[in-house]
C-alpha cells in the first residue's frame, strides 16, 4: 500500500469535513493546520440556529439562476474558510496553512475550480494564514501563498460587480 503524502492527507480530511456541508450547490470543507496539528475545521452552512438549505429543500440563488461566485449576499451559508477561522484563535492561525476541498452537491464530484471568494480571502489575510492549498482533482491541488493575494488586491478590480 502506498502511503498518502501529507498534503493529500490534509485535503482528504478537508474533503471529509465538506460532507457536513448543508448547501444544495457546492459542499466545501476547510481545515487550518499549524505545525502539523489541526487547529480548526469548517464547512459551509447556515449560521447556528438558522434553517439550512438542505432542511428548507431550496436554494434562493438556484431559484434565481445566479451563477456560482456571484451574489453571495443572497446565500444563507457561512463559507467553510470563515467557519474554520471563527473556530480558531488568531495566534494559532498566524503562519498556518488552510486546506480547502469542494464537491458538487448534486454529483459528489470533486470541484476542479476550488478557490476562496474575495470575502474569504480578506479573512484569510487578516487571520495571518500563510498558505492555502486547494484540491482540484483526486490527488491534484494548487498552492497559493496568501502574500500573493495581498499583492494582487482583487478588491481594486471589482468594477464588474
Amino acid at each position: 500500500m502506498k502511503r498518502t503524502d501529507k498534503i493529500n492527507y490534509y485535503l482528504d480530511i478537508a474533503e471529509t469535513v465538506c460532507k457536513r456541508s448543508t448547501c444544495l450547490r457546492r459542499l466545501y470543507g476547510a481545515i487550518i493546520v499549524l505545525n502539523d496539528e489541526i487547529i480548526a475545521t469548517g464547512y459551509n452552512g447556515a449560521p447556528r440556529g438558522r434553517a439550512n438549505c438542505v432542511d428548507l429543500g431550496k436554494c434562493l440563488r438556484d431559484e434565481m439562476h445566479i451563477p456560482s461566485g456571484q451574489r453571495y449576499e443572497l446565500c444563507r451559508s457561512v463559507h467553510a474558510e470563515a467557519n474554520a477561522i471563527i473556530s480558531a484563535a488568531r495566534k494559532d492561525c498566524i503562519g498556518a496553512t488552510l486546506y480547502l476541498a469542494g464537491l458538487n452537491a448534486k454529483t459528489g464530484e470533486i470541484l476542479t475550480d476550488t478557490t476562496s471568494c474575495s470575502m474569504c480571502r480578506r479573512m484569510i489575510i487578516n487571520a495571518g494564514i500563510e498558505k492555502v492549498i486547494s484540491r482540484v482533482g483526486p490527488d491534484e491541488y494548487t498552492i497559493t501563498e496568501v502574500s500573493d493575494w495581498v499583492k494582487e488586491d482583487d478588491s481594486l478590480y471589482m468594477d464588474h460587480i
